[in-house]
């Protein structure tokens, strides 16, 4: 394994160290392992509280910024945040205006969220909590109960992220982030496996001849191992499944393809040019298109891509001003 790491126990930690040495605008918790604004959530502002297993970067801690999240707990590699952290992200970023909890479908995200929830609102802290559960690879699996959690959460904090900057009250806020979440589908392939710095060693074997279809952000199997393919036929492999399962594809949409963490932006942008036809041809009206490492799995090669149903409001809110580390555009 040919990693920068110095000791793989200290991966967290020491990222950690490295996110508040080069962004200003942050402020980390060591002790709780939670990424913040450095300036407090303002006085009436509803606060958007996310996190999971590191690993996936950007996604949460890069995303914590105006316009997005106002903060982050930061599990260990593939590992859910204790209930305990993601309870000083709660208290933290609380302004008396609420806190909304952004939950992918894992198994330990949504139980050790549930109970951080539940102590807050035993302080008088009001919660509300969205469960993102998108991925049309798998119905369930040994990480989730129901759909896995993938990359709905990253266009779900920006279109929410950007309401709750404007003032809207919680009951709003979750209100749109059951809507985005609910219109979301996404499908993963991967090319190679990932290495967990703890384990020394690739997650599975996937032959050099072969990819996985539909596999999870933590190298959980999908729903096929099949020869390897061109860029033409994977884009087919990714389309359709999402396709299918929406019924109904045709109309407005946000499109989000992300690279799992090995895969070069230009095979990126390839693979869009076969994606994007195929989107045409089932008259998904692509309005907004995201392509770039978003949620990642380490370092395994491959590339996930999600479709949105947007309508006017979502499209409207994607496009305000966002200021984060994994996310930058506008003023």
């Amino acid at each position: 394994m040919k990693k920068f790491v110095n000791d793989p126990a200290d991966v967290l930690a020491e990222a950690l160290r490295g996110i508040q040495a080069a962004h200003p605008d942050l402020r980390v918790d060591a002790e709780n392992r939670v990424i913040l604004r450095a300036e407090p959530t303002r006085a009436g502002k509803v606060a958007l509280v996310s996190g999971g297993g590191s690993g996936h970067e950007p996604m949460h801690g890069g995303f914590v910024g105006r316009g997005m999240l106002d903060a982050a707990a930061a599990g260990e590699v593939f590992t859910s945040p204790t209930p305990d952290q993601v309870l000083a992200a709660t208290q933290a970023a609380d302004s008396g205006a609420g806190v909304l909890h952004i939950v992918k479908n894992y198994t330990g995200d949504v139980l050790n969220f549930e109970m951080a929830a539940e102590l807050a609102a035993a302080e008088g802290v009001q919660v509300e909590s969205v469960v993102v559960a998108d991925d049309v690879a798998v119905q369930d699996s040994t990480w989730t109960a129901g759909r896995r959690g993938t990359g709905t959460t990253v266009v779900l904090e920006k279109i929410v992220g950007a309401l709750a900057e404007e003032g809207a009250d919680l009951a709003a806020v979750a209100a749109l982030a059951r809507r985005v979440s609910s219109a979301g589908r996404s499908m993963g392939v991967a090319l190679t496996s990932c290495t967990v710095p703890a384990a020394g060693r690739p997650t599975f074997d996937l032959p050099d001849d072969e990819m996985e279809v539909g596999v999870g952000i933590h190298g959980e199997p999908g729903r096929s191992r099949v020869k390897l393919a061109s860029a033409h036929e994977v884009a087919k492999l990714m389309v359709e499944p999402i396709v299918h399962d929406f019924g109904d594809a045709v109309g407005p949409a946000i499109v989000l393809l992300s690279g799992l963490g090995g895969t070069p932006l230009i095979e990126q942008y390839l693979l869009y040019g076969e994606i994007a036809p195929l989107l045409a041809e089932a008259r998904v009206d692509v309005q907004r298109v995201l392509i770039g490492d978003y949620i990642t799995s380490l370092d395994m090669a491959g590339a996930s891509l999600t479709v949105v149903k947007a309508d006017d409001e979502m499209l409207r809110l994607w496009d305000a001003p966002v200021v984060t580390p994994g996310l930058r555009w506008g003023a």
